[in-house]
């Protein structure tokens, strides 16, 4: 089974070959040379450090708008974004090494978030295969018992959406989303051209999971990788908030793991929705 981390196209599919992502123990204290090695500020890298991010792959990207702007970010673990102020601020959890985490950042109770699926030109439009897995994933949340709604509709007209869902043209794999903020979900799921050659089931996946981070769940394996194909050795457990009544050790079914195959199916395992259901 080939493995792709859940953001930019690993390697392309005629390669066939698995992608292997590396992680350290983030909890290590980062210096000047480090900094200066990777072209990011000591200060960010500390930041992201203390939170038990994978700081290994951390980089300046930006945020691509179905309109086709941009906007300065970080790129962590793969498929996370965030701006400067969004990382500087964020606080650090207290978790327990065991299995499913979240940020301190959550969307409010009880409330209804509005999704559109974004069907405009410029490659920025939703294929009817994306469209339909799009359609699942909803579904899949309003199945479980949580105080959070959603709605969904396909069209151009987004602005006044809580979620855009669009696809981004760099015929690349996965996607890319951030976290929740002000009690609202991060507004922006990109999803990328290149599972254009994935089925339907391996996209309710990919859309799946950056709409779980979109409202405030970590990687299942954040502190491992094992998913990337990662040893196991785990970094220091301490950085993200665990959740209560999800197991210790490795789940190689959920939705969040940091890296997705071709032969997910796009469900919540049980752990999955145990920790939605705990939150909301």
């Amino acid at each position: 089974m080939k493995n792709f981390k859940n953001l930019t196209l690993v390697l392309a599919l005629a390669m066939g070959i698995t992608v292997v992502s590396c992680t350290k123990d983030t909890a290590s204290v980062v210096d000047e040379e480090q900094a200066e090695a990777v072209g990011i500020s000591q200060d960010v890298l500390e930041k992201a450090s203390s939170l038990y991010f994978n700081t290994d792959d951390l980089q300046e990207s930006n945020i691509i708008k179905p309109d086709g702007t941009e906007e300065q970010a970080y790129l962590i673990e793969g498929d996370i974004v965030m701006s400067h102020d969004q990382l500087m601020n964020m606080e650090l959890g207290d978790g327990t090494g065991s299995e499913q985490y979240r940020t301190n950042n959550l969307v409010s109770q009880n409330r209804t978030i509005r999704v559109i699926g974004y069907t405009g030109g410029g490659g920025y439009g939703l294929s009817s295969n994306m469209q339909t897995a799009l359609q699942w994933a909803i579904n899949n949340y309003n199945a479980l018992n949580i105080s959070l709604t959603f709605t969904l509709t396909f069209g151009t007209n987004y602005q006044s959406y809580d979620i855009v869902v669009y696809r981004v043209p760099n015929g690349q794999a996965g996607g890319v989303a951030g976290f929740p903020s002000g009690g609202n979900p991060y507004k922006w799921v990109q999803i990328f051209s290149g599972m254009d050659n994935y089925n339907t089931n391996v996209n309710e996946h990919v859309i799946g999971h950056e709409i779980g981070h979109s409202v405030g769940l970590r990687h299942t394996d954040w502190f491992s990788r094992q998913s990337c194909g990662q040893s196991g050795e785990s970094a220091n457990p301490d950085g993200a908030v665990h959740i209560p009544g999800t197991p210790t050790g490795y789940d190689p079914t959920s939705l969040m793991l940091a890296c997705f195959n071709s032969g997910v199916d796009g469900e919540f395992n049980n752990n999955d929705r145990i920790a939605l259901e705990y939150l909301y």
